[in-house]
């Protein structure tokens, strides 16, 4: 969506959208002017660390801000914290986290940007990459004093979850409390104007706002936003919970775990991951306007177009519609080759142990799952229940087992 012509109070609306806080919206509005008087383009920082190798959608809430600012004419500037890493934000942990080698940050940096793209203009005139290891490696112990200098034990211990290891006799590493200041730091290298965050980022953000007068650059203006609940609806997105959608996920999974979430997630993932103005997300998730159904349907779309594209999402509608309302199998069912347990019947068929069959097939993590699943009639073999009985079963090649209606695979025997 093109938005460079939007006047300095259009583009303000615009950053505030969705958005938990700012600070402070009359500087955001200074720094604005000035910039349009200076025909600058702001600097607009966000800072990953490449801890883990996939971004998921949670991660895209702040990518998708960023990308309004790149909309406006302003530079995006994505640092890649591979010097940070090695330390780990300590933001939410009970305890220190581990050190990651430098060839799992280099390989995790990569597909970071890889998949930052999926959200963001990487035309290098609206996007600069930096890698923080290019200045915070070369500090020397009289630069590092000095960066302690600007902030007091005191301050360090506001933070909640330092208070609360303290509290509970947990351990604090020396290189934790660098960890703010470090990240700060990158904000005076590249002379940020705007760093943005998750509302778990505010205290870091924080830190680089109070640091960059103390190197004679202007306190950056620090906007953050809402963490995005997974698909359970209650803790936030996250690879560890199981709860999220990887922007790398294939259409059907994306559409199909969108289709899964409660309705009362709606209305925060419609602000959070679309573009759709606030009257018309209202519209849409009003359930006297709107079928919670065809909500869900029209997210769902959304979410696969945006990394995927519309025949994509089109498609995937199409075939929801065929396996959820009409009771019909996808005609994409995949393969999956199962290996017999229980031998061969008197007609060469082979035998598998009923249990043991859902397991391989992924409908259940144990037997006694599987078990269970099958005596509450919620697998299928072709058209009929599959009893939890004792006997083995006997499964010849392209019979479709199903769990519910969402899930069902071709059955390839061997044994």
């Amino acid at each position: 969506m093109a938005t460079t012509q939007l006047s300095i109070d259009e583009q303000i609306a615009l950053y505030k959208r969705g958005a938990a806080e700012l600070f402070t919206e009359e500087d955001l509005r200074t720094r604005l002017t000035l910039a349009a008087t200076q025909k600058r383009p702001l600097r607009v920082k966000l800072g990953m660390d490449p801890t883990a190798p996939d971004i998921h959608l949670g991660h895209t809430v702040v990518l998708r801000k960023m990308r309004q600012f790149q909309d406006c004419g302003h530079k995006a500037v994505l640092i890649i914290g591979d010097f940070t890493a090695r330390i780990g934000d300590p933001t939410g942990k009970t305890k220190a986290r581990p050190q990651l080698s430098a060839g799992q940050i280099k390989a995790n940096a990569t597909t970071y940007f890889e998949q930052a793209g999926h959200v963001l203009d990487t035309d290098p005139e609206k996007l600069e990459i930096v890698h923080n290891s290019e200045f915070l490696s070369r500090l020397d112990l009289a630069d590092i004093l000095k960066l302690m200098s600007h902030m007091t034990v005191a301050q360090m211990l506001q933070r909640e979850n330092f208070k609360d290891r303290m509290k509970q006799d947990v351990e604090i590493v020396m290189t934790e409390l660098m960890y703010p200041l470090m990240q700060a730091y990158d904000s005076v290298m590249i002379d940020a104007d705007v760093e943005l965050g998750g509302t778990d980022q505010t205290f870091n953000n924080l830190v680089g706002r109070d640091l960059m007068p103390n190197y004679d650059k202007p306190a950056q203006i620090v906007l953050t936003m809402p963490i995005l609940r997974g698909l359970d609806g209650i803790d936030k997105m996250s690879k560890s919970l199981g709860n999220y959608i990887a922007v790398t996920d294939a259409p059907k999974d994306m559409f199909g775990k969108t289709m899964s979430i409660g309705d009362d997630l709606m209305p925060e993932w419609y602000t959070l991951l679309t573009e759709l103005s606030p009257d018309a997300i209202q519209l849409a998730t009003d359930p006297k306007t709107t079928h919670p159904r065809d909500a869900k349907v029209r997210l769902a779309k959304i979410v696969v177009a945006t990394y995927h594209d519309q025949a994509a999402a089109d498609r995937e509608e199409e075939l929801w519609q065929k396996v959820m309302r009409e009771g019909q199998l996808r005609d994409d069912v995949p393969e999956i080759a199962v290996t017999a347990d229980a031998g061969a019947a008197a007609d060469g068929k082979l035998l598998f142990d009923r249990a043991s069959l859902v397991v391989q097939c992924g409908f259940a993590s144990t037997k006694s799952e599987a078990r269970r699943l099958m005596s509450q009639g919620g697998i299928k073999l072709d058209e009929d229940a599959l009893e939890a009985a004792k006997e083995p079963i006997a499964i010849v090649k392209g019979q479709i087992l199903r769990r519910g209606r969402r899930h069902a695979v071709k059955l390839d025997p061997h044994a």
